[in-house]
């Protein structure tokens, strides 16, 4: 399995032979090398209906015929502009041909504001744990830190976590390190930084902070092989 790290919160993962993307913010990313355009997805995953994580999901799943896999309120929104969806939430899990995917709890806020500024309201945010060629992923999402991610690092074997540092819309580097820890993961990496004045953050000294060294800095478009 390969998985890049594109910026802000965006994930992309090679497993089965298919591409995945995770949150695909992509326009209006200035950490962000690729143009919306030149993503090939076969499904993508949804933590949260914010602007800053469907991002393009809407434009790469129409030219690519996408599956997008969402909280059931984000789903539904996605799939009436004619997006084929499977819409899952909290704690269920479902064994695709690519690999299985399990909604997990988020503490956040989920809507996706128009471009005539009405606000669509899409449900629970959520995290997903994804699991393929024996490896498991967690993405948080935006997320505040929580107890019950003890319980997620006790009941899976994680390879690999996503935690966001920002700040003031999530975790800062202070909660994210206590979730490292609960989680258990082999390896962590920042993520929900820097790209806006507000959530600015130092993640090389976020990753000094973790024990056993297991914090890695990803640049955008830099990737890990598990």
């Amino acid at each position: 399995m390969n998985v890049t790290y594109y910026g802000h919160s965006v994930v992309g993962i090679e497993a089965n032979g298919n591409s995945i993307w995770i949150d695909p913010f992509i326009s209006g990313n200035e950490q962000c090398h690729l143009r919306a355009d030149e993503i090939n997805a076969d499904v993508i995953l949804l933590t949260h209906g914010h602007n800053d994580h469907v991002g393009d999901t809407v434009d790469i799943a129409k030219r690519c015929n996408s599956l997008v896999v969402a909280p059931f309120e984000l789903a539904n929104y996605i799939g009436s502009k004619g997006i084929e969806t499977h819409p899952m939430h909290i704690g269920g899990a479902y064994e695709f041909d690519f690999g299985t995917v399990k909604f997990t709890q988020a503490f956040h806020g989920s809507s996706f504001t128009e471009e005539d500024g009405s606000v669509v309201y899409t449900g629970m945010p959520a995290g997903i744990l994804f699991s393929a060629e024996g490896k498991t992923i967690y993405h948080a999402g935006d997320t505040a830190l929580f107890s019950d991610m003890k319980m997620i690092g006790e009941r899976n074997r994680i390879e690999l976590a996503f935690l966001p540092i920002g700040d003031n819309f999530t975790m800062g580097p202070e909660d994210a390190s206590v979730a490292a820890s609960w989680l258990r993961a082999k390896s962590v990496v920042p993520i929900h930084y820097n790209t806006f004045p507000v959530i600015e953050q130092d993640p090389e000294a976020f990753v000094d902070r973790l024990e056993g060294k297991k914090g890695i800095v990803l640049k955008s478009g830099e990737s890990i092989e598990l």
